[in-house]
Parts: C-alpha cells; sequence; structure tokens
C-alpha cells in the first residue's frame, strides 16, 4: 500500500491524490486503508518515513563524515538517477510543503535543518574552517539548493541532465572557493 501511495502523491501531489484512487489501486476501500492509516496525513508521514528509511539504510550504521559524507551526496544523486519515483514524490511534496497547512511542512523543515546541519559539519570537516565561518552555512545551502533543483530539472528532462557530475562539480567548487590554498576535490 505505501509504494502505491508513493506512485500517486508523486503523480499527483498531495492534496490532488484521492485516498479513493490509493484504496482502489492497493484492491481495499477507502476504510480499510483507514484501517491501517488512520487518515491520509498519516498515510504520507509513512510514506516520507518509507523514503528515509531506504536512504538511511544505505548509509549503513556509522554516518559517513566529512569528504565521506560529501562523497554520499554524490552518490545519491548517482542513485537517484534510477530512482524517478522516489524523486517525483520528494520533489513534489516538498514543494507543495510550503502552502499553508500542509501536512508534510513539519516534516520538509525539519529535514532541511538536519540535512543543513549535516552537510555543513561535512564541510567544515574536509576544509578544517572554524565553526564561526558563516561561509560554511551558506555552501551547505547551495549544496543542497543544486541538488534539489537538479532533480526537478532531471524530471523534466533526463537525457539533459546528469545529476551526479553536476553535484560533484558544484561541490568540487565550493570547496575550492571554501579552501583555495588546498587543491580539496570531492574526487
Amino acid at each position: 500500500m505505501l509504494h502505491i501511495a508513493i506512485d500517486t502523491f508523486a503523480a499527483r501531489g498531495y492534496n490532488n491524490a484521492p485516498l479513493q484512487e490509493i484504496a482502489d489501486r492497493a484492491g481495499l476501500t477507502q476504510a480499510g486503508v483507514l484501517h491501517y492509516f488512520r487518515t491520509k496525513a498519516q498515510l504520507l508521514t509513512s510514506v516520507l518515513e518509507l523514503r528515509d528509511q531506504s536512504d538511511i539504510e544505505q548509509l549503513g550504521p556509522d554516518r559517513p563524515q566529512g569528504l565521506a559524507f560529501l562523497h554520499h551526496l554524490v552518490d545519491t544523486a548517482h542513485r537517484n538517477a534510477e530512482r524517478e519515483g522516489i524523486v517525483r514524490l520528494y520533489a513534489v511534496l516538498s514543494a507543495e510543503s510550503v502552502t499553508d497547512d500542509h501536512p508534510a511542512q513539519v516534516y520538509f523543515r525539519d529535514r532541511y535543518t538536519g540535512l543543513r546541519a549535516f552537510v555543513a559539519d561535512a564541510l567544515r570537516e574536509a576544509t578544517g574552517l572554524p565553526e564561526d565561518d558563516d561561509r560554511i552555512a551558506h555552501a551547505a545551502n547551495a549544496l543542497i539548493a543544486v541538488m534539489d533543483g537538479l532533480q526537478v530539472q532531471w524530471l523534466l528532462s533526463p537525457d539533459a541532465v546528469d545529476m551526479a557530475t553536476s553535484t560533484e562539480l558544484v561541490l568540487n567548487s565550493l570547496l575550492a572557493t571554501l579552501t583555495p590554498d588546498r587543491s580539496s576535490t570531492a574526487k
């Protein structure tokens, strides 16, 4: 049922995805779906948790640090090119979550807060820059924005966009800008 909900939310967005359609595709009644998930919002939350779980499993028991975590971001961009449904789900729901009272707004706000912290920590570890260097936070924001923007471009024109190569290029540029005296690269 969660995979059907992923496909439906990815294709239609949360607000335009009727619970009845998800139920029909799962071979259940709407009441049957609500037996497992009390509300459509709870179903959405479960879908987002499933998406995160697959990404967490890719990391293994320990989150990589520094350059290893930055390599992981490039690897994630490469892996995302093989999972269009998950990328579409994320792109649609993250954009849709900025609307008033969207049930995934808190999820995405918290996700971005945590992701910014992870990326900033990795950049700081990779560059050796001090915690009070504001460029690290800006670089983390820029890298996340590039990755999210590349996903939208790739969904619209997959043959024209190589998310992993573009992510790696931007990452290398950020590292070179942050530490011009070193030859830090993500390779």
